[in-house]
């Protein structure tokens, strides 16, 4: 990858990770758009990065996520209550993450299967289009709720399940959860921006974990600019997309990004008709 390929990747992985239409769809189409070859330092690179989109959630939601509860614990609350009440932000996170993480472990070898077909990514992508079209009549209907309860943590963890089939988009899933729990849009984007800290960096660990076992070091290491470079701009362009999507789900719900994973996952199925070898990147 040169230089050009490499801000271009990144630019499509800040914008797409945050945003409910499918990052791998659009890394489908952009690697081969730029005719940049699935080799396995790319497939690295695309996990590597996430780690940029990452730190944007921690920074520009920085005050919040190094929040500790500071109201006083129920009285004769036991000590590990005492010890879950103050630190219940990070409680509800870890009750959400763990489904994921579970059923991540348990069936990573099928994951990875299913994360071969670009088939599979662009019927995702239309039908979670279709789907996004209807949701904000479906869901949120006058809702003007933002409390986040363990229960509702739990079941928008076990939505975010349904993003390991390739083309759902996690955040599409966790956002959709949140809004099926009564919470508004907005409290349930900025739930799903927090849950993907803990998500994305427990995946971005494990396939570096893998990249090493199987001998990656010294490719890690002949491309430390490039992952410099990459992860730099995902995360400045991950903060730009955060606060433009905020804004936008707020005021206008979802509709247009239904018809956008529509478009997209179109994109995919005619360049798959028309003979183009695509890859997974």
């Amino acid at each position: 990858m040169n230089i050009f390929e490499t801000i271009i990747i990144a630019i499509v992985e800040g914008l797409t990770e945050f945003l409910p239409v499918s990052s791998t769809g659009h890394m489908i189409i952009t690697q081969n758009l730029l005719g940049i070859e699935s080799t396995e330092f790319v497939k690295a690179f695309t996990f590597i990065i996430q780690f940029g989109a990452i730190l944007s959630v921690v920074v520009l939601y920085w005050k919040r996520f190094f929040q500790f509860n500071r109201t006083p614990a129920p009285e004769g609350a036991s000590a590990l209550k005492r010890l879950l009440h103050k630190y219940d932000f990070y409680w509800k996170l870890l009750v959400a993450f763990i489904p994921a993480a579970v059923l991540g472990l348990l069936f990573s070898d099928m994951i990875d299967a299913m994360l071969e077909s670009v088939t599979v990514v662009a019927i995702t992508l239309i039908l979670g289009g279709i789907f996004m079209l209807f949701c904000d009549k479906i869901f949120n209907k006058g809702s003007d709720d933002t409390q986040l309860t363990e229960k509702r943590a739990f079941w928008i963890g076990m939505f975010q399940c349904i993003s390991m089939i390739p083309g759902v988009s996690r955040s599409m899933a966790t956002i959709v959860g949140g809004m099926a729990q009564k919470l508004t849009r907005k409290a349930a984007a900025e739930f799903s921006f927090f849950l993907a800290v803990p998500t994305m960096f427990a995946a971005t660990l494990y396939k570096m974990y893998k990249i090493l076992k199987t001998g990656g070091t010294e490719m890690i290491m002949d491309n430390m600019t490039t992952l410099i470079v990459g992860n730099l701009v995902a995360f400045i362009v991950a903060m730009l997309a955060i606060k433009f999507f905020i804004s936008f789900v707020s005021k206008y719900g979802f509709k247009a990004f239904g018809w956008y994973r529509i478009i997209v996952g179109g994109i995919i199925l005619i360049m798959l008709l028309t003979g183009h070898n695509l890859t997974i990147v």
